[in-house]
């Protein structure tokens, strides 16, 4: 019985760390575009912020759509990848 106790918890944290860690996308990638591209109409507090409107990983896909057409920047799918990454490890953690 102490093992369950033992084992559970580790098991919870190898299996959230999986679920980020099939994502596509490099985080180092994402940053390197997000900091290129996105810090130029917004800071982090959009990320953090109570209201934020993104709540899941369709929807941060869907936002970064949405900023490739307001900007005018035009992403490859892989660098689509790359900021949902990134974002999702830094800020929104969705599974």
């Amino acid at each position: 019985m102490l093992k369950s106790f033992i084992l559970f918890p580790i098991a919870a944290v190898l299996s959230v760390s999986a679920q980020a860690a099939s994502l596509p996308g490099d985080t180092a990638s994402g940053k390197k575009l997000h900091d290129a591209n996105c810090t130029s109409c917004h800071n982090d507090s959009v990320y953090t912020r109570k209201d934020h409107k993104v709540k899941s990983l369709q929807g941060l896909t869907d936002q970064i759509h949405n900023c490739e057409h307001m900007t005018d920047v035009k992403l490859e799918k892989n660098q689509v990848n790359d900021l949902v990454k990134y974002l999702n490890e830094s800020y929104y953690k969705f599974k």
